[in-house]
């Protein structure tokens, strides 16, 4: 298998090794039986969370290291291939101090069913702490997150690049320098300076000039053709003709007949004889 098809089988097996780190903590790890005087020889179960308490951090973080190797990229591979052979070690040392030493490991359920504390008294009440399979579980778990970190240290550099890349937006001013105080401002200021006016009922256009505007226009600097004007002639006048009726006489144009003026009646002047 090239080292390019390793991503998918190293992240499989950093499931796997959390996975039973995780639950190996969640099962019984020992069974203990006190002497006959404590508790009558009856057994009691000790679960790995009492054996080894670390175990469910140790898990949790490993399962988030599967994340991070999903969407990392080749130079942060190598230093999360690093934190995993550390997380491996951590599994395999918290599970080999318990199996080496049950009595202390079971000390905990000792206390809470006797209610005697210390290391010399509960040790001399435990009459057998038998190990079962979890503990050898949660060791394995710890040897595959060590070697999925090493495979990481190997290979991860020349891993496919994953389909989403989760890179950081780089907001860069697009406008002139050297313009007015708007076009220095950065895009993310001034989109959040437009929310503020438009909160304030203005109108954040107004203050950004159209790029348009700006740009001389060859043609303005020509003189638009001017095209002749026609002459204008007086309307002529509308003709109106007269039709006739096809089956009509022809009849001729009457004319106005003169009226007889009446004869002026004329009033002689009084005469005035004592005058003559």
């Amino acid at each position: 298998m090239t080292a390019a098809r390793m991503k998918l089988p190293v992240i499989v097996v950093t499931i796997i090794g959390a996975g039973l780190a995780l639950l190996s903590w969640s099962q019984t790890w020992y069974e203990l039986r006190l002497a006959d005087a404590a508790a009558g020889g009856e057994a009691i179960a000790v679960p790995g969370s009492v054996a080894s308490p670390a175990l469910a951090a140790l898990g949790l973080a490993g399962l988030a290291l599967v994340a991070a190797l999903a969407i990392a990229g080749p130079g942060i591979r190598i230093v999360l291939g690093v934190l995993e052979i550390l997380l491996g070690g951590c599994v395999l040392l918290a599970a080999g101090v318990s199996l080496g030493d049950p009595v202390a490991a079971v000390a905990p359920a000792v206390t809470d069913a006797t209610g005697v504390t210390g290391s010399g008294p509960t040790a001399e009440l435990v009459a057998s702490a038998t190990a079962t399979a979890w503990p050898v579980a949660a060791i394995a778990g710890g040897v595959l997150l060590v070697l999925a970190g090493i495979a990481v240290l190997v290979t991860g550099t020349r891993w496919p690049a994953s389909s989403r890349r989760y890179r950081g937006a780089r907001l860069a001013d697009t406008e002139e320098p050297g313009s007015a105080g708007d076009r220095e401002r950065a895009a993310s200021d001034r989109a959040v300076d437009d929310w503020d006016e438009l909160s304030r009922g203005d109108d954040p256009t107004d203050d950004q000039p159209d790029a348009a505007d700006d740009e001389p226009d060859a043609a303005d600097d020509e003189p638009a053709p001017t095209r002749p004007t026609p002459p204008r002639h007086p309307p002529e006048p509308m003709r109106t003709t007269r039709r006739r009726c096809p089956t009509c006489p022809p009849t001729t144009p009457r004319r106005a007949k003169a009226r007889p003026v009446p004869a002026a009646r004329l009033t002689p002047e009084p005469r005035n004889e004592g005058a003559s």
